[in-house]
């Protein structure tokens, strides 16, 4: 009931909290056993899947919407946050397809209204969208649904379902985006485990940026260039050799993702 309450309040008042006409889109990656996948909400409205998104509130800045938002999603602050590109094409906001019904009673509007409040309502207009992409561990992320979603869950980034809006676009400029950074941020802290082999962290970026990478000379150059060194450490695996446990250099690391580096 109480949900009922806060979603006619957002559709009648929510012009006086967020700017109308902007919005930010939140491309919400996340990685665990070898997988990258991608967080998608269901949207009532649509009744589609859509990349977690909101208005930006009056006294916000873009970054720090976008901030709110993933950590609304995800229940994790601090994630490695990157803008990719803005979404402004007319007609973005088609609404076409949608439950009509359904809008209505979120709205609570009656029979003899719900046509010109439609009409004028904020909601409807037409609305540019500031695209971010962020990166998380699935394990430690606790995926929310929002008041306009009846859903929230992770799909692989190679089987995701039909999206609503302009959302498919967003995806598959969001994916292409974030490998690109890759060659230049490191963003593996916080998604391997706080120390690894070398063929783990190769396969971690074969991964995240979709191509096979040389078997010596990748990790050869993680460590050519500080980002990783070498522990005391062995993982055990039998009567197999052991391999060597290796670990991010949390000062090179912090400077390599604020000035960036050539990772590959």
């Amino acid at each position: 009931m109480e949900g009922s309450k806060q979603i006619r309040e957002f559709f009648r008042k929510g012009h006086l909290i967020f700017r109308p006409n902007l919005s930010v889109d939140c491309a919400i990656f996340g990685y665990h056993d070898g997988e990258l996948k991608l967080l998608l909400v269901k949207n009532k409205i649509v009744t589609k899947w859509c990349l977690p998104g909101g208005y930006v509130k009056k006294e916000e800045g873009l970054d720090q919407a976008a901030t709110r938002i993933t950590v609304e999603r995800t229940g994790i602050g601090n994630l490695f946050l990157k803008q990719f590109k803005t979404f402004g094409d007319p007609g973005r906001v088609d609404f076409i397809g949608i439950d009509i019904d359904q809008l209505y009673e979120m709205a609570g509007m009656n029979s003899d209204k719900k046509h010109s409040a439609l009409l004028k309502g904020w909601i409807t207009k037409e609305t540019i969208s500031v695209g971010f992409y962020a990166i998380t561990d699935i394990v430690q992320a606790k995926p929310e649904a929002d008041l306009l979603s009846s859903e929230c869950r992770w799909f692989s980034v190679d089987k995701l379902p039909s999206l609503g809006f302009d959302h498919q676009e967003m995806a598959v400029e969001s994916l292409a985006t974030m490998r690109m950074h890759l060659y230049h941020f490191p963003i593996g802290k916080n998604l391997l485990p706080s120390k690894f082999t070398l063929k783990e962290i190769k396969h971690f970026y074969e991964v995240m940026t979709g191509k096979a990478l040389h078997a010596s000379n990748f990790p050869n150059k993680l460590i050519s260039i500080g980002l990783i060194k070498k522990t005391a450490e062995k993982k055990k695996i039998g009567a197999h050799r052991s391999p060597t446990y290796y670990q991010f250099d949390p000062v090179v690391y912090k400077k390599a993702l604020k000035e960036g580096l050539v990772l590959v």
